[in-house]
C-alpha cells in the first residue's frame, strides 16, 4: 500500500480534477447554503481505480491515528460508496443508515453489518458542510449501543463539523478542505 500522505495527496489531486464544480450563480447545497462551488464525490470517485485509493486514504489516516474499528458506514446516499470501498480496503464490515426506518419488511434504519453494544465503528461521509448527515448517522448508531470511534469525510467544505464531533468525544478526520480547493468555507 501506498504511504498515508502519498494516498492523501493523490486523492486530493482526484477530487479537484473530477469533483468540483464553480457555478456563475449560487446553488444550494444539501446543508440549505447557497455556494457557487459544488462538490459531487460521487461523480468524482466513479472510476474504480479512483474510488479504491480515496477508500485507502480513509482507512490508512484512520488506521495511522490508531484507531481500529468493526465496521464503517454512513447515510445514504453521500456514504455509500464510501461504505463498501473503505470496507473492501480495511476487510472490515460495512453498512448504510437510511434516512428514516423503512416502512415495510424489517423496519431498519440500518442495513448491512449488524451494530449493537461492543462494536465499534467508523463514519464515513464524502462531503460535510454543516454535519447534518454526518450527525444522522452518528445518531442512529448510537442508539444501536454501538461506539463511534472516529468520523471521516472526503471533503470538509468549513469547519462547523469538527467542533461537534470534538465535544461528543469523536475523533474527526478530513481527507481535504475547502482550503485545498481555493473554495470559501460554509459558514453557519
Amino acid at each position: 500500500m501506498l504511504p498515508v500522505e502519498e494516498l492523501v495527496a493523490t486523492t486530493r489531486n482526484i477530487l479537484g480534477q473530477r469533483a468540483i464544480s464553480e457555478f456563475d450563480d449560487p446553488i444550494e447545497l444539501a446543508s440549505g447554503q447557497m455556494s457557487r462551488f459544488f462538490v459531487d464525490a460521487k461523480a468524482g470517485l466513479s472510476r474504480a481505480d479512483d474510488l479504491r485509493v480515496a477508500c485507502l486514504a480513509i482507512h490508512a489516516v484512520v488506521k495511522s491515528a490508531g484507531i481500529e474499528y468493526d465496521a464503517v458506514g454512513g447515510l445514504t446516499l453521500g456514504a455509500d460508496h464510501l461504505c463498501v470501498g473503505v470496507a473492501l480496503a480495511s476487510g472490515k464490515e460495512w453498512f448504510i443508515v437510511r434516512k428514516e426506518a423503512k416502512k415495510r419488511g424489517t423496519a431498519r434504519r440500518i442495513e448491512g453489518a449488524q451494530l449493537e453494544v461492543g462494536r465499534r465503528v467508523l463514519v464515513v461521509e464524502d462531503v460535510v458542510s454543516t454535519g447534518g448527515s454526518l450527525f444522522s448517522a452518528i445518531d442512529a448508531i448510537v442508539a444501536t449501543g454501538a461506539e463511534v470511534v472516529a468520523a471521516c469525510t472526503l471533503v470538509d467544505r468549513g469547519d462547523l463539523a469538527e467542533e461537534v464531533l470534538k465535544k461528543r468525544g469523536i475523533p474527526y478526520f478530513a481527507i481535504s478542505s475547502f482550503l485545498d480547493f481555493g473554495m470559501p468555507p460554509v459558514v453557519g
